[in-house]
């Protein structure tokens, strides 16, 4: 029986632009440095971007532009990705140094006008003049979140909380404190890019898969050998090898899959396909249905968008010994899309690794 593999998705590729071009009135999806918001007020607050491992605040990753015209609610609708830097809260199939919140808004709303930005227009230095967060609240110098916390001298700059003012002290605001101008500390978030979504050109291949009777003389084939090999008899052959052999062509079809899959289109990192299954890396942790947690307001939430491992080859933390790392990030939201007024509301995330076999 052959099975085909179709279904075409949209896939995310990096591209660099002018940062007036991904402020929050242009509603883009972008990777790095500071979001851009969609609703302006109430931003999340630290604690909902903290890490579950260390308790450090996590760092904007990615977030992705996905209106839903069908929903009232959803004519602005955006899905913010978190992460925390520290690279020993990178763990196996560990989804806990991560945070993802959707944002939605009508299209009569408290913070943007109705008509849409023109397309080839870039905000200009005075990015103030621009619907923003920081109309709304103090925001943190270093990562662009909430910042309730401010300098204890200056009283001019502000903090999500206190371990990123020690990164600001350290990195030069302890000289520069109380002065015009302060010191932001851009190298401590990932670079940034816009990303721009293109439909996904895969044509249907047909995998044939062998027959019993193939794999049967293939298996036979093999036993031969091993036997020849060995002082054993057939009989004695150990049943773990028996196993090996007979399965040896289902040795991870998943990351097969995903090679071939992606094969055509090496540069994409992202892969938007809601409603739709994910590829996955590992035929290992896969999680059921009863792994991906309903909503608060009782629906279940579906897969809307995968981030792949290329995305990690353009976020400059590669190093010698530990390091940020994933096969692929599974992001699962509400089906019913509930309305969440102007709040940021957090949804489920599913960290698959590569298995032992692939690493």
């Amino acid at each position: 029986m052959a099975a085909t593999m179709k279904e075409n998705v949209d896939l995310g590729f990096l591209e660099k632009t002018t940062p007036n071009f991904l402020l929050s009135h242009q509603f883009p999806s972008k990777v790095g440095s500071k979001p851009a918001w969609l609703s302006l007020s109430p931003l999340p607050t630290p604690e909902e971007l903290t890490c579950s491992i260390c308790g450090k605040p996590c760092v904007f990753l990615l977030q992705i532009y996905a209106p839903d015209s069908e929903n009232y609610s959803c004519f602005h609708r955006t899905v913010f990705v978190f992460i925390c830097k520290d690279p020993l809260c990178s763990q196996k199939n560990d989804r806990k140094s991560f945070r993802v919140l959707r944002s939605q808004l009508p299209k009569v709303n408290d913070f943007y006008s109705q008509e849409p930005p023109l397309e080839d227009e870039a905000a200009d230095d005075d990015c103030a003049a621009y619907p923003n967060a920081a109309g709304h609240q103090n925001l943190c110098i270093i990562c662009g979140c909430h910042g309730p916390k401010t300098c204890a001298k200056c009283r001019k700059v502000h903090y999500c909380g206190k371990d990123h003012q020690t990164v600001h002290w350290k990195s030069g605001h302890k000289t520069t404190c109380g002065q015009e101008g302060q010191t932001v500390v851009a190298s401590y978030l990932f670079p940034e890019f816009e990303v721009v979504m293109e439909t996904e050109q895969y044509k249907e291949v047909a995998i044939k898969e062998k027959s019993e009777e193939e794999k049967m003389k293939e298996y036979e084939k093999f036993m031969a050998g091993q036997v020849g090999k060995s002082t054993m008899t057939g009989k004695e052959v150990d049943s773990d090898l028996m196993k090996m052999a007979f399965n040896e062509e289902q040795e991870d079809k998943a990351f097969k899959r995903f090679k071939k899959r992606i094969e055509p289109e090496p540069e994409q990192v992202l892969r938007y396909n809601r409603g739709g299954d994910p590829l996955w890396v590992s035929n290992e942790n896969i999680p059921s249905q009863e792994d991906i947690p309903k909503c608060d307001c009782g629906a279940t939430r579906t897969f809307e968008f995968q981030v792949l491992p290329q995305l990690l080859n353009h976020l400059d933390v590669t190093s010698v010994g530990d390091s940020i790392d994933w096969g692929t990030l599974l992001i699962y939201t509400c089906s019913a899309n509930c309305d969440i007024k102007n709040d940021y509301h957090p949804e489920f995330l599913w960290k698959q690794d590569f298995s032992a076999d692939e690493a």
